[in-house]
């Protein structure tokens, strides 16, 4: 009995240890918050694309309605289809968070204010 309980505690340690840290949640004050969170969600849709690509299925793009979402998350989708040097799923997550940061910070600065 005492063994079986060290193997789970044990077991339940190395989870523990080994299992990657996800991000700290996004405090809704924070002025960045909303462009933290669509970031994740566009480094999530580059992964997707990454499988599909390798698995020879169709890209799938959103339907362009002028915003800025759909705009940066098809243009990752689309990179993530054509670049070879995009190899991992490591790769393209990182590929798909770096370049939505790049861009939102681009279209915030070409966006006046107030509108």
């Amino acid at each position: 009995m005492k063994t079986l309980i060290l193997l789970v505690a044990g077991l339940f340690f190395h989870g523990a240890a080994w299992s990657h840290g996800q991000a700290a949640p996004v405090d809704d004050a924070m002025p960045d918050a909303q462009r933290i969170r669509f970031c994740e969600r566009v480094r999530d849709f580059a992964l997707q694309a990454f499988f599909d690509r390798e698995k020879g299925r169709p890209m799938k793009v959103f339907e362009e309605d002028g915003s800025n979402g759909s705009r940066i998350t098809n243009h990752i989708i689309r990179r993530v289809y054509e670049e070879p040097q995009i190899s991992s799923p490591k790769k393209a997550e990182a590929f798909g968070r770096a370049t939505c940061n790049e861009m939102m910070h681009t279209s915030a600065a070409a966006t006046p204010a107030g509108q």
